[in-house]
C-alpha cells in the first residue's frame, strides 16, 4: 500500500478529507478557495526571496543582518493580510472572533 511521505496519511484517508472538504464548503467554494490559497502561498514565497535578498544585500554591505524577530513579524503581518484578503470566508472568521472578544470584554 503507498503511503504519503509527508503525513503518513494513504489513498482512503486523502479520500475522505477531501469529502469532508467538499462538504464543508460546497463544489462552487472549492475553486475561489484553492486560488486564494495559491495566491498566499506565492505571497509567501515571494517575501521570503524578498527578505532572503535583503539580508544577503545587508551582510555584503557591512550593516550586518537586521533582528531575525523584526523580520519574522513583518512577514506574519505581511501573509495575515493576504490570506485575509484572498481567502473567501477568513476575513469573516476573524471579524466574527474580534466582535466575540468585544462582547466578552463588555461582559467581564
Amino acid at each position: 500500500m503507498m503511503r504519503c511521505i509527508m503525513f503518513g496519511l494513504g489513498p482512503a484517508e486523502l479520500i475522505i478529507i477531501a469529502v469532508i472538504i467538499l462538504l464543508l464548503f460546497g463544489a462552487k467554494r472549492l475553486p475561489e478557495i484553492g486560488k486564494g490559497l495559491g495566491g498566499a502561498v506565492r505571497e509567501v514565497k515571494k517575501m521570503k526571496k524578498e527578505i532572503s535578498t535583503k539580508d544577503d544585500n545587508d551582510e555584503q554591505s557591512g550593516k550586518g543582518s537586521s533582528p531575525k524577530e523584526e523580520a519574522s513579524s513583518s512577514l506574519e503581518s505581511k501573509v495575515v493580510d493576504k490570506v485575509l484578503d484572498q481567502v473567501p470566508g477568513v476575513k469573516k472568521a476573524v471579524d466574527i472572533k474580534k466582535k466575540a472578544k468585544k462582547v466578552k470584554e463588555f461582559l467581564e
